[in-house]
């Protein structure tokens, strides 16, 4: 087991490694997931991603990865408000153009996978990927209204749909009823910690836990974490619902830096390198490299994801609008889930899987350019007397 656990460690740090100098190669997670991919199925076969001890390690990995996704996710607050509206029609621009192309994408490359499916991928974005590109671009607060609303909504909702196309339709019933219980669970919490949260012996509590080293809150949200992952594993709910949800929590009672430097240390320091490097190790490359129409449809589902964002920021933010909409675009944590589920349940093929994957790697830069672009856009406006505000970025 130790054994194993070193080389899943050691794996993970390609992904720093290709993402040191102020112009990296490529994010850390596209390091992380290649490294695996060449120790695992599709290389030399060193990390075995079916034993019982690399699947809790990475069930739990993921349920953290949503966690993070969702502890970037602002749920009140100005910007999210001011942006709302421009969101929801950005949104809305994506959803119904990603139906007709994500069946057509689906009826030519991958007739066996489920219907749904592509629409949903081509929807989404990720937090996940792109929030750490905003923080890096110094792009906070009001300037970039529709980016902080659309993300999380497009997230959001491509995140309870997304297991539902991959399950068959006799479980569709339960799952719904577990992903009612998981947000269920989601709200009472939330409505319990804005409660306890100022209470005199919770504060006395909390200094205690400070004080003696106990890392008490930390050890709540990783209760609340794992109970609403169990919700979602009896009943084939979304773990991805229940991650998110509880990193939703933490978001909307402003956890302290304190933990939030816990979170990251435990979060990004091992088990979300540890999902995507089991992830990569579980992917058949070879297969994907092996299939002239998987290698199409990798690149076809980029450019439909691109292109798709890009015309809802026309229409949602004239100003701006290329930069918006290659942010909006990252797609990664989605499309891994989907490729992890998809061959759980027999519904995708290796290929197929591995495709979706490429397609949400090849979205990354294009986010990191759109970033760039965005934070130049805004400096120069504001360096030329522009105001920069809310109201214009979001319109």
């Amino acid at each position: 087991m130790y054994a194993a656990l070193i080389v899943i460690v050691l794996a993970g740090l390609a992904g720093p490694l290709i993402s040191v100098g102020r112009r990296p190669f490529a994010p850390a997670i596209v390091g992380e997931i290649v490294a695996g991919a060449v120790l695992g199925r599709t290389g030399f076969g060193i990390i075995q991603p079916d034993t019982s001890d690399n699947q809790f390690l990475f069930a739990l990995g993921f349920a953290m990865l949503m966690l993070v996704a969702g502890s970037h996710v602002q749920i009140r607050g100005p910007a999210l408000t001011t942006g709302a509206r421009s969101a929801c029609i950005a949104f809305g621009v994506t959803a119904l153009l990603a139906v007709p192309v994500g069946i057509a994408l689906q009826a030519w490359a991958a007739p066996e996978a489920p219907v749904a499916l592509f629409p949903v991928l081509l929807a989404g974005s990720s937090a996940a990927v792109a929030f750490p590109f905003l923080r890096e671009r110094r792009l906070i607060g009001p300037q970039i209204a529709l980016l902080i609303a659309w993300i999380p909504l497009a997230d959001a909702m491509t995140v309870l749909l997304m297991p539902l196309t991959l399950i068959g339709a006799s479980s569709i019933p339960l799952a719904l009823a577990g992903d009612a219980l998981i947000v269920g669970g989601t709200a009472g919490a939330l409505f319990a910690g804005i409660h306890l949260q100022r209470r005199g012996w919770a504060l006395a509590l909390r200094d205690l836990s400070r004080a003696r080293g106990w890392a008490l809150q930390l050890r709540i949200a990783l209760v609340l974490l794992i109970g609403l992952s169990l919700v979602a594993g009896q009943t084939g709910g979304s773990t991805l619902l229940a991650g998110f949800g509880a990193g939703l929590v933490l978001a909307r009672l402003q956890a302290p830096e304190r933990l939030e430097v816990q979170l990251s240390g435990l979060a990004e320091g091992f088990f979300v390198p540890a999902f995507f490097v089991l992830l990569g190790s579980e992917l058949d490359f070879r297969a994907l490299g092996a299939d002239p129409r998987a290698v199409s449809l990798a690149f076809l589902l980029a450019l439909a994801a691109l292109s798709i964002h890009l015309i809802a920021a026309r229409v949602a933010a004239p100003r701006l609008w290329q930069a918006y909409g290659l942010a909006a675009s990252a797609q990664l944590g989605l499309p891994a889930a989907a490729a992890s589920l998809g061959m759980a349940t027999g519904r995708l093929t290796p290929s197929i899987a591995a495709a979706i994957v490429a397609a949400g790697c090849l979205t990354v830069l294009p986010a990191s350019l759109g970033t760039s672009r965005l934070a130049a856009g805004l400096s120069g406006e504001s360096s030329g007397g522009s105001a920069v505000g809310g109201g214009d970025a979001g319109t």
